[in-house]
């Protein structure tokens, strides 16, 4: 049986407040919801405040470079399938430094569950403007207000036909373990864009702000239907829509290569005489 504990309890290093303390403890929710055992989770990060997540959590890790999550992470699921891969990582990390990454993992498909943080601010470099800041945002680094019009992510991956497509809100953490847990589930790539507020450097998109404006989708919502899913994509402003919002069935990028199907490649032997094989064709 899997409880919190098995995954630990740490003292984060974040602001009192962050909105990444209601993450973390949803995702730890939806592991011993799924059964998970540490072992059997990867957690894969970049840099930045949100990719400290995994710090907090007693599972194998790996800590990567700035957008460069997606890449560590489809390498690790190719080697061995049956091992849970969760990417965690902010706004920046995957929508800015990461972008080309993220539109890569949406087009292979690859089985993995990708969180992002989404403050709409750089916050551990104190507060420029992100990919999906508001134009006109203002911070110091742009006291005349973020040029250029915001990212969005949603719209971009479900115009992609993204595996699963889902964004929800840490002041509803209920609601987020739950979409955690259903990615999770899910045979492909999943993108759970998480609406995370940063108490210290971003004084619009505060938890007040998106209560007021988060609504869940109702249940006769039919996350299939392309169309539909690209006008709530869409949506954002007075009513920012949350919950999954597309979904497809989408053969997983493990599934094309054979060699995989003798199962993960972390426990077999080399085959040394073909290895030297293919080594004397460079010779």
């Amino acid at each position: 049986m899997v409880t919190l504990d098995d995954y630990g309890d740490y003292e984060p290093a974040w602001c009192p407040g962050c909105g990444n303390f209601s993450l973390l403890k949803a995702v730890k929710q939806a592991l011993v919801v799924s059964r998970l055992k540490p072992h059997e989770v990867l957690f894969v990060s970049g840099i930045g405040q949100a990719a400290k997540a995994p710090h907090y959590l007693n599972a194998n890790v790996f800590n990567g470079l700035h957008g460069r999550s997606l890449p560590v992470a489809t390498g690790a699921k190719l080697a061995n399938p049956k091992l849970t891969v969760i990417v965690e990582s902010g706004d920046g990390c995957n929508y800015g430094e990461g972008g080309n990454h993220f539109l890569a993992a949406i087009r292979r498909n690859i089985d993995v569950t990708l969180l992002v943080h989404n403050n709409q601010v750089y916050g551990l470099t104190k507060g420029q403007s992100s990919p999906t800041s508001a134009q006109g945002f203002v911070t110091k680094a742009q006291p005349e207000g973020a040029p250029s019009a915001p990212f969005n992510p949603i719209a971009v991956a479900v115009a992609m036909q993204a595996g699963f497509v889902a964004r929800s809100f840490t002041g509803m953490i209920e609601h987020l373990s739950g979409l955690i847990q259903e990615a999770g589930a899910h045979r492909g790539f999943a993108l759970i864009d998480v609406l995370q507020p940063c108490v210290s450097f971003n004084k619009v998109n505060t938890f007040a702000w998106y209560r007021k404006r988060c609504d869940p989708l109702p249940p006769a919502y039919d996350p299939t239907d392309w169309e539909a899913a690209m006008k709530v994509a869409c949506q954002w402003g007075e009513k920012i829509p949350i919950g999954i919002i597309y979904r497809n069935d989408r053969l997983p990028f493990e599934e094309h290569f054979p060699v995989l199907r003798e199962g993960p490649l972390v426990g077999r032997d080399v085959d040394r005489v073909l290895l030297k094989e293919i080594m004397e064709e460079y010779g």
